[in-house]
């Protein structure tokens, strides 16, 4: 069974978010775009290659009204000290969320139990708490912060014009579908 339009279940935790330890809960994503980024852990390799991606273009996704949440099994001192000691991660202003208990790893089934470590998950998360993009990579293979801010910018278009679709490639402009009987085979 796939979490795509599924609700975001309960949760608690601290981050690690402006110099601050902060709860968050899934209470926080009602009425906003959230995207939950899950990464394997502080203090290494492709992790911070993406993490950096991400802060380099998080006045975007604030320009769009998304908050972004970093997650790994880490603890919220881990991040704290990342934060304090890694030039790239210093650059992020977003939430870093904790999850030693590995629940929230759990709920968006990206936790690797044997490891304790989250898979590189991504989710796109609606106002209503809805998963509406999910992509789970092998931990090798690192991710595009530009490429997830298309497809937030395609859910968010497909969300306020009912009845539209994105085709591949789009971007913000471009000339969308609208399925019908008449399309069929035309494309």
């Amino acid at each position: 069974m796939s979490l795509i339009n599924t609700i975001v279940k309960p949760f608690k935790a601290t981050a690690y978010h402006n110099g601050k330890f902060v709860p968050v809960t899934n209470e926080d994503l009602n009425g906003k775009w959230s995207v939950f980024v899950f990464y394997p852990a502080d203090f290494t390799f492709v992790c911070p290659t993406e993490l950096g991606d991400l802060a380099d273009h998080y006045a975007e996704f604030q320009k769009m009204g998304v908050e972004i949440y970093s997650v790994s099994t880490d603890t919220h001192f881990t991040h704290k000290a990342w934060h304090d000691t890694s030039e790239t991660i210093a650059k992020i202003n977003y939430p870093m969320i904790a999850d030693p208990t590995l629940a929230i790893s759990r709920n968006f089934e990206v936790l690797i139990e044997e490891e304790g470590l989250a898979l590189r998950g991504t989710f796109v998360v609606n106002p209503a708490g809805e998963i509406k993009v999910m992509e789970v990579h092998d931990n090798g293979i690192g991710r595009d912060a530009k490429e997830l801010l298309r497809k937030v910018q395609a859910a968010q278009y497909v969300a306020s014009h009912p009845g539209e679709v994105c085709p591949a490639k789009w971007t913000p402009g471009a000339e969308t579908l609208t399925p019908s009987l008449d399309l069929v085979g035309k494309i």
